[in-house]
């Protein structure tokens, strides 16, 4: 579980080439070949992220929104810059300010950065901020009670860490892709390679259910998910960084 262990999933799966293995978020490196025994489970961490900024524009009363990184590096700018055009393709003139925990994984385990952060983008304006920094988003949510603001939540849903603050979590639903994979080996269809999950997949989501639906109206719902229903045609196209 982890992009970090990539490395040793992949010394691991050429120790034992008879073994099958997989590894969800894994870093996948062009011109390297991934181990024909590994499955190397991808989500479209910027399709959910897109509509995670889309519901922030709609939902921000200060035309300005926060993001929060755990560490700077390929696979959280990925959410970051789907939820940046999230915010833009709702609201082009509403603001996004950034920042990042830490260069390293520490970045994922640090809720007192996360919190001065949060605090720093409540303090320039920002009302929302959705964070991608593991157990440093503690930290944020935190901050929302304390200065009485909004953040997002990620990977899963993340209402009870601040029961009424959290407008909504961006999931991976990482269960599903879990369920196929052991499916497959057990049915003798295991394949190794890349496994990508996105909306069309059921992979990634955001919440709507009886905890936030008095934070989004009947209206701003029916505009994100008719922006869900463009992504999955191709209409709306998110560009991914390099």
């Amino acid at each position: 579980m982890g992009f970090i262990f990539t490395d040793d999933i992949n010394n691991i799966a050429l120790e034992f080439p008879d073994k099958k293995f997989a590894c969800i978020d894994y870093s996948v490196t062009p011109g390297n070949k991934i181990p024909d025994n590994i499955a190397a489970v991808e989500f479209k961490e910027e399709e959910g992220s897109f509509l995670a900024g889309a519901l922030a524009a709609y939902v921000s009363k200060a035309n300005k929104v926060g993001f929060i990184g755990g560490m700077e590096s390929a696979l959280i700018r990925k959410f970051e810059s789907g939820y940046k055009q999230g915010v833009k393709y709702a609201n082009p003139e509403c603001q996004v300010i950034s920042g990042y925990v830490s260069v390293s994984p520490d970045g994922f385990k640090n809720p007192g950065k996360a919190k001065e952060i949060a605090f720093s983008q409540y303090s320039n304006g920002a009302d929302i901020i959705y964070h991608a920094s593991g157990l440093s988003g503690l930290g944020l949510f935190e901050a929302a009670r304390e200065k009485n603001k909004l953040a997002i939540g990620v990977d899963m849903d993340q209402y009870k860490e601040a029961p009424g603050f959290i407008l909504s979590s961006m999931v991976k639903q990482v269960n599903e892709s879990v369920f196929m994979i052991i499916k497959d080996f057990k049915d003798n269809k295991f394949t190794g390679g890349v496994k990508i999950f996105g909306l069309k997949e059921n992979g990634v989501s955001y919440v709507y259910d009886d905890n936030n639906k008095n934070l989004i109206s009947a209206e701003i719902k029916d505009k994100v998910d008719s922006i869900r229903n463009k992504i999955i045609s191709g209409e709306i196209k998110i560009e991914i960084p390099k």
